[in-house]
């Protein structure tokens, strides 16, 4: 069973691997067709999701257009379903705001290499607290300074890699509620 089991190829660089692994995905008509979100797991294989539900997008929408608004005299950028290589696969983030000097240092072949200063998930339905407990820990991982849950509700909760604070501090006027 080991010899069979040697044969096999092993990753070595993950960060390649993902970046190779999302564009043979990118360019996968099929997949493009499905109208589905798409991330991979570290072995680069396919989780697909539905479309955000409509909630899930109105939240998205609102913190998105406040963020934007409130870091507009930064210089960065708010992204939405924004894929980061991480070492769990390739994760979309889905919402992030990222400096310029940060895309020009990590973006590689249509994924980012270095996560966004903020990442910003928004939960749905499906989620579990496993998936988002990781999904936190690969965003840190990979350089995330602030990452940031938004509950069906509205309810945001603020995480940087020491734990859970009051507030952003990267964004310190943003509100821990958001109306829905």
């Amino acid at each position: 069973m080991s010899e069979v089991i040697t044969q096999l190829p092993e990753v070595f660089d993950q960060e390649a691997f993902n970046l190779d692994r999302w564009s043979e995905l990118e360019a996968d008509p099929f997949l493009a067709s499905l109208g589905h979100r798409i991330e991979t797991n570290r072995f680069g294989q396919i989780l697909l999701m539905p479309p955000s539900g409509f909630e899930h997008s109105r939240l998205q929408t609102r913190m998105t257009l406040l963020l934007q608004r409130l870091m507009e005299t930064r210089d960065g950028e708010v992204f939405a379903e924004c894929p980061v290589s991480t070492n769990g696969g390739v994760k979309g983030v889905d919402l992030a705001w990222i400096s310029n000097a940060r895309v020009a240092e990590g973006l590689r072949r249509n994924v980012l290499t270095l996560a966004p200063e903020i990442c910003v998930e928004v939960l749905s339905p499906a989620n579990t607290r496993a998936e988002i407990e990781e999904k936190r820990r690969l965003y840190f991982e990979a350089g995330a300074k602030e990452v940031w849950i938004a509950s069906t509700g509205g309810e945001i909760a603020f995480f940087d890699e020491a734990g859970e604070r009051e507030g952003s501090g990267l964004c310190p006027g943003f509100p821990a509620r958001i109306g829905v």
